[in-house]
């Protein structure tokens, strides 16, 4: 493979290490407050609001249903309003981040309901507030569990970031696209596999590493 193809592979790398970054960044800060509202917000619980709760329901599964690459397509005109452009890596930001968020926001619902109801009771009891439960008894407790989520979700927006490049997104996907598949150059789409599978790797040995140390720590304190 000729120097250009590699930094070519290079440049689209660090797209994609773009794109995957910030959405993560972003959907977490949107699905991790939304998964957790979700998760205490059935009636007779924290922040008791039964109606709210469904109608949040009914759109994050809306949404996850939604399949990404229409999804993509859907919201170009919002994409373009956004970001000022509907081509390119920073606009791939913009469906990546609304694919994200309610997927992370199931994933951390799911965290925060294997939390030992008894620690929340018990905090109750002590005159904990129902922040205060959350940012001392939930999150804590649900700690690795939500690491292994985040860990989950990062994976899948590195798959994402990859259909974005059918649309122009740029990144990994767009190289293979272009070159792998309209060049007729199978080393290019080979090189993008292995690249996709390492990162895929990397994140996953990195997030599993850090629920073990989290999850020992908890154990021993």
């Amino acid at each position: 493979m000729s120097p250009e193809l590699i930094n070519l592979i290079i440049q689209a790398t660090g797209e994609s290490l773009y794109m995957v970054g910030i959405a993560a960044l972003l959907g977490t800060a949107f699905g991790l407050p939304l998964g957790v509202f979700l998760a205490t917000s059935r009636n007779g619980e924290l922040f008791s609001a039964p109606l709210i709760n469904r109608v949040l329901g009914i759109i994050v599964n809306a949404t996850r249903s939604t399949p990404f690459i229409i999804l993509v397509v859907a919201i170009i005109p919002f994409t373009r309003l956004i970001a000022g452009t509907s081509i390119g890596s920073t606009a791939a930001i913009v469906p990546l981040v609304i694919a994200a968020t309610p997927f992370i926001a199931r994933l951390v619902e799911a965290a925060i309901r294997e939390v030992d109801g008894g620690l929340i009771e018990t905090a109750s009891s002590f005159g904990a507030l129902p922040i205060q439960i959350v940012f001392k008894v939930l999150i804590p407790e649900a700690l690795p569990g939500l690491l292994l989520a985040l860990t989950l979700a990062v994976v899948s927006l590195l798959g994402y970031s990859a259909m974005v490049g059918a649309v122009g997104g740029g990144g990994l996907g767009d190289l293979g696209i272009r070159y792998g598949y309209q060049r007729f150059m199978p080393e290019m789409m080979l090189a993008v596999v292995v690249v996709l599978i390492a990162l895929v790797q990397l994140v996953q040995s990195a997030g599993e590493y850090l629920a073990r140390r989290v999850n020992r720590r908890l154990r021993h304190r």
